[in-house]
């Protein structure tokens, strides 16, 4: 038998003597008072073996057990940090300071006492009065050791959360990012609202979609790959500034960027235009940057980051330009822009045209030279159906994207609000659909039906709130700052 099921049996044992004993070792409630992090701001300024009569009443899980014959210390630790225990058989009796021994590191207790200073210094609760609240029957990791394989930890999260504070501290702060942002758009004057994660069409972007049924509608539907669609047909309705929060899901591979169910912002606003959302996305940032960590300088992966406006604005052309010398408004055919990319290295597929192309070495070969805050735009039209034609060059469109530390932070665009011409590429989408692109886009006949009817000029913003977070709490990974991440089975 392996040490650790030794350990296991040793547990199911004390759980049968406590129940044997009439006492429940799961109980319903406890009334908790008190804060671990609070007790020790509050008295962190006794002295030494100082003692007061204030009452607290604490609980949480058993982290350390130091029995010394008719005295025990505890380490506990709640939601907010960790707190001593004393616990004397001369005050809690015989049979009372007997049960302890039933007690397991990892067991959840409550415990009612009186705070004093130990001579080290500690401040600690002098325990009168204590009551089992879970018995654990799994041993904690040794605690010497920790709990530090990074694919144990994303596997078993609740551990992970045990033993390495800084990790619920980040996810604390994720909570703050979004509130951060929630905060801005309402003071921007955006209304949060609610669409479909099951879509009966996916669309908003390009990407594999995850397919299920629906057994009472005989139907196939999609988990949203983005919410984009739904909030124009809002912008159609009436409503003129609208944002939500969404999980979104894409049937894509997994790295360190690269997560399938993810967390994103989108917003719709009538009447502006991309530069309009350029503007909006700095000074969104700057807020919950000052918000959220309390600066616009921070530090990312050894780098400092300035994210105080205005961000550095950058056309896709002129990226490729500077870093490959090659001048894609001087390129007139496909095989010349194919025989670029070959030259470059870049992959690239017999359906791509030049646009597709310029588009795909930028991301090869630029994307991670932006480090600072960049605004990459002006995207080809050929990788960007719902976005409007630019102005001057009607093979560009009015699309950008937030690049920071070589990693895009969000797409953004004028809005495509012209139903003939976005039939026309949603046509040659699937057309590309047919010849086997898993990740065209499809036709949908009720949005187009809905620009129809007119929307407005609008331009949208999206953000990918993992890669926010990561930026925000210096995370390498985003599977560190989702709380349950996709992992392969675990057998």
């Amino acid at each position: 038998m392996e040490p650790e099921d030794n350990l296991i049996k040793e547990r199911l044992r004390k759980l049968k003597d406590i129940k044997d004993a009439g006492i429940n070792p799961y109980s319903y409630k406890y009334d908790q008072k008190h804060k671990a992090v609070d007790l020790q701001a509050k008295f962190k300024k006794l002295k030494k073996e100082e003692k007061t009569r204030t009452n607290v009443s604490v609980a949480g899980r058993i982290k350390v057990l130091r029995r010394m014959g008719k005295a025990t210390f505890a380490d506990l630790q709640d939601g907010t940090g960790n707190i001593q225990l004393y616990f004397k058989q001369d005050d809690l009796g015989k049979k009372n300071y007997k049960f302890l021994k039933k007690l397991d590191i990892g067991d959840i207790i409550g415990a009612k006492g009186t705070i004093f200073k130990t001579r080290m210094g500690e401040v600690t609760v002098y325990v009168k009065k204590y009551e089992l609240l879970t018995k654990s029957l799994r041993p904690l990791p040794e605690k010497y050791h920790g709990f530090k394989d990074v694919e144990a930890r994303y596997r078993q999260r609740y551990l992970d959360l045990i033993f390495n504070p800084e990790v619920k501290e980040t996810f604390i702060k994720r909570t703050k990012i979004y509130d951060a942002m929630r905060e801005f758009l309402v003071k921007d004057g955006f209304i949060e609202v609610e669409t479909p994660t099951l879509q009966p069409i996916y669309g908003g972007a390009t990407a594999k979609p995850f397919i299920t049924k629906h057994n009472a509608l005989d139907m196939n539907l999609y988990l949203r790959i983005a919410d984009e669609l739904y909030l124009k047909r809002l912008i159609v309705g009436g409503f003129e500034k609208v944002f939500e929060f969404c999980t979104d899901f894409r049937n894509e591979g997994i790295d360190t960027k690269h997560n399938p169910e993810f967390g994103m912002m989108e917003t719709m606003s009538a009447y502006d235009d991309y530069e309009d959302s350029m503007k909006r996305v700095e000074r969104m940032i700057v807020f919950i940057a000052k918000k959220v960590v309390g600066t616009t300088k921070i530090k990312y992966q050894g780098k400092t980051i300035n994210l105080k406006p205005p961000y550095k604005r950058v056309k896709m052309v002129d990226a490729v330009k500077k870093e490959t010398g090659h001048d894609f408004l001087k390129i007139k055919s496909i095989a010349e822009a194919r025989k670029i990319a070959k030259k470059l290295k870049v992959d690239i597929t017999p359906d791509m045209g030049i646009g597709a192309i310029l588009a795909e070495i930028c991301d090869e070969k630029c994307e991670d030279k932006f480090i600072q805050p960049t605004i990459l735009y002006d995207y080809p039209k050929e990788v960007s159906s719902l976005a409007k034609q630019t102005k001057k060059n009607p093979d560009f469109t009015e699309r950008f994207e937030l690049i920071i530390c070589g990693m895009e932070f969000g797409n953004m665009y004028s809005e495509l609000n012209d139903p003939q011409v976005l039939k026309k590429n949603w046509k040659k989408a699937e057309e590309r659909g047919k010849k086997g692109d898993e990740e065209a886009e499809k036709m949908d006949e009720d949005f187009i039906r809905a620009l129809e009817y007119g929307m407005p000029p609008t331009s949208g913003i999206g953000i990918g709130m993992d890669r926010l977070v990561m930026l925000l709490t210096d995370s390498s990974s985003i599977r560190d700052v989702i709380l349950f991440p996709t992992l392969r089975p675990e057998n």
